[in-house]
This record gives C-alpha cells, sequence and structure tokens, in this order.
C-alpha cells in the first residue's frame, strides 16, 4: 500500500506491486488500500427512514426500484417516507428542507449523484448530528456502492437492517456553479466519490450526450477525449504547497472506484480523513492511450511514469479561463475551485463484517 507523510506537503504517493498478479501492459497491479481503514460499528434497528429518489436513475429504473426497496422495507417493520425529485438539484432541497427526528436516518435510491445531492442536503440543514445514509443503487454509475460491496437492491435493504456503520469522509467542494460559459454565482456541494477536472470532464459532458449507448459511451467519450487532446493550464495547490503546469487530468477520489467502474484510485480508503489526487501530467495521444489501457487494467495506471499520487487535506485549482468540474458524477462547476476534507462528516451502512 502507498505511504505518505502529510506534514511534508505532497510528497508522491509509492505504490506496492502485487507481484503475485500477471504482468499486463508491463507491470503488475497494484496493492489495494482497504476501503475502509478502520473498523465498522454494529449498527442499530432503523424505524423511520427518508428515503430520497431519483426516479430517473438506471434509465428512468429509479422509481420500481424505489418501489421494492419500501416494500422490504416495510415488511421488515419499518417505516419510510418517501421523497421523489423531479429536476436536478431537486433533492438537495428536499434534503435539506427535511423534518427529521434524532433516531431517523436516510435511504438514497439513485447513482452517485443522487447520494452527492442528498448529503449536500443534509450537511447545508446543518443539523449538528452525524447522520447515518443508506445506498440503494439504481444509476448508471454505481461507483460508491461498488466500493461499499452493495450489488443491488435486496443487499442495500439487508445493508439498512442489518448491516455495519462505518464513518465516510466528505469533501467540501467550493466552486462556481455552471459549466465554463454558463456560469452563475458560486455553489457548495459536499462529495462523498470524485471530483475531477481536465480530459475526464471533457470525456463525461461527451458520454452525456450519448446516453443511448449505455454504459460503453464513457469509453467512447474518454476515447474522443483523448483524441482532441487539449491543452489545460493550472495552478494546483495540496496543503498550502503550490504546482503550476500545463495537466491533462486530475483524478481527485475519495473512493477508489470512478466512472465506467473503473480503478481510479488503488490507495483510496473513505474513512481516512484524506483524499488521493492523481495527477496526469501533460501526455502525448499516445502517452495517454497507455496510461487509459493500464487503467482499464486493474489499476496499473499508477505505475505510469507521467502519473503521480497525492494525498491531501486541503486542495485549490486555479485556471486561466474557467474549465468544467465533474462532482461524483455530474457536470456542475467551473473554476475556480477549493475543497476541504471533512474527516467522518457522516455515517454510512455497509454490509455486515464477518
Amino acid at each position: 500500500m502507498p505511504s505518505n507523510d502529510v506534514a511534508a506537503g505532497p510528497a508522491v504517493l509509492e505504490f506496492e506491486a502485487d507481484t503475485a498478479s500477471k504482468l499486463k501492459k508491463g507491470v503488475h497491479k497494484p496493492i489495494y488500500a482497504r476501503v475502509f481503514s478502520k473498523k465498522a460499528k454494529k449498527g442499530k434497528t432503523t424505524k423511520r427512514l427518508h428515503m430520497l429518489v431519483n426516479p430517473y436513475a438506471g434509465n428512468k429504473k429509479g422509481r420500481k426500484t424505489a418501489e421494492r426497496a419500501k416494500a422490504l422495507l416495510e415488511e421488515a417493520g419499518c417505516k419510510v417516507e418517501t421523497y421523489f425529485s423531479a429536476y436536478s438539484g431537486h433533492l438537495i432541497e428536499i434534503a435539506r428542507t427535511l423534518e427529521v427526528k434524532a433516531t431517523d436516518s436516510f435511504a438514497v435510491v439513485g447513482g452517485d449523484g443522487t447520494l452527492s445531492e442528498v448529503i449536500t442536503g443534509r450537511m447545508q440543514a446543518n443539523s449538528g448530528k452525524k447522520e447515518l445514509f443508506g445506498l440503494i443503487p439504481a444509476g448508471t454509475g454505481n461507483s460508491m456502492a461498488t466500493d461499499l460491496g452493495i450489488d443491488g437492491v435486496d443487499a442495500a435493504v439487508k445493508c439498512i437492517l442489518h448491516g455495519s456503520r462505518q464513518a465516510l469522509d466528505l469533501a467540501k467542494v467550493e466552486m462556481v456553479q455552471g459549466l465554463p460559459g454558463a456560469e452563475d454565482g458560486t455553489m457548495v456541494r459536499y462529495s462523498h466519490n470524485l471530483v475531477t477536472w481536465g480530459l475526464g470532464v471533457d470525456s463525461t459532458i461527451k458520454a452525456e450526450r450519448m446516453r443511448w449507448m449505455g454504459p460503453i459511451r464513457y469509453d467512447v467519450g474518454i476515447l474522443m477525449a483523448i483524441m482532441a487532446n487539449n491543452r489545460r493550464h493550472a495552478t494546483l495547490t495540496l496543503d498550502g504547497v503550490t504546482m503550476e503546469d500545463d495537466y491533462t487530468l486530475f483524478l481527485i477520489q475519495n473512493s477508489q472506484t470512478g466512472g465506467s467502474m473503473l480503478p481510479l484510485a488503488p490507495g483510496a480508503s473513505l474513512d481516512d480523513g484524506l483524499m488521493d489526487i492523481g495527477i496526469l501530467k501533460k501526455m502525448t495521444r499516445s502517452d495517454v492511450l497507455k496510461a487509459f489501457g493500464m487503467l482499464k487494467k486493474e489499476g496499473r495506471h499508477v505505475f505510469h511514469p507521467r502519473v503521480d499520487y497525492h494525498r491531501f487535506k486541503s486542495l485549490s485549482i486555479e485556471t486561466p479561463l474557467p474549465t468544467a468540474i465533474n462532482v461524483d458524477g455530474e457536470n456542475i462547476g467551473s473554476t475556480p475551485l477549493q475543497m476541504e476534507v471533512l474527516p467522518g462528516a457522516v455515517e454510512i451502512c455497509v454490509p455486515l463484517s464477518e
């Protein structure tokens, strides 16, 4: 596993190779960090759940998923109050204005962006209590569910009713609201999964225009972005240490998994009080294609000579002109951006520890 002395600034993380794995792209896969660095806590019986649903998730399967989950939860004696979003960002407003008792918890039906909206709304409500969230995956991108080991409705409901509890770090993300050319003031989001700048955002913007293709659109989008290979200049500051250069991509991760189930950050843990950043330096098209191929081979991109990883508690990105930002799978903002890690800000339901 990688190690880093945070006090020394942005030292490069050194990954250890899993020599028991087969060589692919000339390297072994890295040894992955534990998804959670701390032991799980025993869960308490959930009596009342606020279920917040993105009905459009997973090609409009969110409502059907929610109906099945609610039936299972109520069959187990849990009281469920259900809320549906009507537009992007609606769940932030709904979650922020809920009347909640101290013993209540939350179930989120959707993907990574849906969970981000609900958590953001609850953090904005500023209840002063570390609240509990259960994720019921229904999105096209279910990166967090993958890291948590939740593979469907039945498993998610079992986690909520009988699972364990883990502290989950968040990042407070302050940025310009809206993509370049459509900026509208500033905004704050609370990220549980990832924040992306550069080629990765270009690829997701392209992928959104090809939703009819299904999950393969992410691969097509990134290949289109690689071929464009746009020049990007940025000033990146990690824990007070500044770097300025041309870059291809910043992969800022709390979780290990990102879009299209890619192992973006093999060294990341969800509760270590830090976030990981993978910096893809300025690359040629052939370099980017090689790095992307290594990434798809179990995260071997961490050994690419033009890729560096760091850990941080605070981060900022400044660019000569506004550039797009993706938060938890949603293209919603632009630079300049500032981030602060909030250790163990919420709790999340996970499968029962064996």
